[in-house]
Order: C-alpha cells, then structure tokens, then sequence
C-alpha cells in the first residue's frame, strides 16, 4: 500500500506520514524543503520512502508529479499556507501563491488521482481545508476563501461518489489552531489553544480510514462548526475581524 503526502516536511503533513508509517505503507513525501523531507525519512521506520521536493504552485509541477508516482492508495492534499493583512495591503503575488498551492494544486491533484483510484474502485483521498473553510474571514480573507474552495470541492465529489456506489472515499479535514509552523508563515499568532500535530494527526488518520467524511478534530472547534450554521454570516465576519486583530505580532 503506497501513501503521497503533500506538505509532508512538518506540521499536520509530517505526523501523518508517521501514522502511516506505523500502519506499514510505503510513502511518497512531498514539500518544497528536501532536508526537512531528509530529516522525515530518517525519523521513519520504513525503507520505503521516496522523497520529492517540489513546490506544487506550478501547476505543471503537480502535474508532473501525478506523472512520477503511481498506484497511490492514499493521497494526502496537506500542503499550503495562509497569509495575513487588509486585502488592499496583501502582497498580490503571495496572494497568487496562496492561491496556487492551496486550491489549484488541490483541485489538480484530487483530480487525476480520483480518476486513477476510480478504475481501479479503490482508495482514500484526504483534503487539508479548516474550519476557516465555514465562514468570511476578515484579514486572513485570501486564506478563508481557498479553504472553502476545498470544503465544497470535496463535498460535491463525495457526492458524485456516493451516487457511483464508488468504493473509493473522500475525506475533509477541517481543524481549529494547530501547533505546526503556519502561524509563522501567515505573519500571525494564536490566543486560541493548539491542538498538537501528533494528536491530529492520529484521529485524522484513524477516522479516514473509518470512511468518515468531514473529520473535526476537538471539541471546541466542533461547537464552531456548530455555530457558523445559525449566526449571520455578518455577525460572524465581525467577530472574526476583531479575533484576528489579536494575532498581530
């Protein structure tokens, strides 16, 4: 059984791939840093590690990489990041690249692996969105907006699953604040507790494999969840302004 994972050089991606790992798969990692990704491998008990540093904003990297490795049974759309500011004051081609890696590359990979995993009527895709996915996202809107690309990507093709009688599953992992090095990324800090990697990316892996579809790690997020169904998207969009105003370093 063979596992990509994108993003796999920390965080969420890097956890995974040790959970998977001790599951007996063989892995593919992918990530723009080859020695945070030599770093994974030595940490893995397997042998059969293929690494691959690739920076998947170029869509014809993604595309070359579907070329590179076949018979994947799981592939984990883990890789992006996020950005913070006014959206008049944002870097427009941090906006582009955000835009690149997190939905582009996504929606390009969900795509030639499903077909793959469908004439074969096997396998499990997992898409990295957040919890950001559910609502406006004043401030980090760029983030908020790609992040809800992939959650109605992936519920439409659960969808179009579920009426193939298709064995093969999509699942969505939509988390709250992790411990991982996004907040450095995006320019932010969290007040919110962290869930850590390991922790996620245990409960990720074994509700996956469980078929379950939308996958919410904690409880506290899970009432988020909850809320963004009865409260005013405007009311929502306010209280997320003032939240991320409190992340400014």
């Amino acid at each position: 059984m063979k596992a990509l994972i994108t993003g796999a050089s920390s965080g969420i991606g890097r956890k995974i791939a040790e959970e998977l790992d001790s599951r007996g798969y063989d892995l593919v990692l992918v990530a723009r840093n080859k020695e945070k990704l030599e770093e994974v491998k030595k940490s893995l008990n397997t042998k059969n590690v293929e690494i691959i540093s690739m920076d998947l904003s170029n869509q014809e990297n993604c595309k070359e990489l579907h070329s590179m490795v076949k018979n994947v049974d799981v592939l984990i759309n883990n890789a992006g990041f996020g950005n913070f500011g006014n959206f008049s004051e944002t870097d427009l081609s941090k906006d582009i690249n955000l835009i690149n890696t997190n939905i582009i590359a996504v929606h390009i990979l969900t795509k030639l692996y499903l077909k793959d995993m469908l004439k074969k009527d096997s396998g499990y895709i997992l898409n990295v969105a957040s919890i950001a996915g559910f609502m406006p996202g004043p401030l980090m809107q760029t983030y908020y907006a790609s992040k809800s690309y992939v959650v109605r990507l992936s519920e439409s093709i659960r969808e179009e699953l579920r009426k193939k009688k298709s064995n093969v599953k999509i699942s969505l992992l939509c988390p709250g604040p992790v411990d991982t090095n996004f907040n450095n990324v995006a320019g932010v800090k969290f007040n919110l507790s962290s869930l850590s990697s390991e922790k996620v990316a245990k409960y990720t892996v074994r509700k996956m494999f469980k078929k379950k579809f939308l996958i919410i790690p904690g409880f506290k997020i899970k009432m988020v969840k909850f809320f963004t169904k009865i409260i005013p998207d405007n009311i929502i969009a306010k209280f997320v302004y003032h939240m991320q105003e409190k992340k400014i370093k």
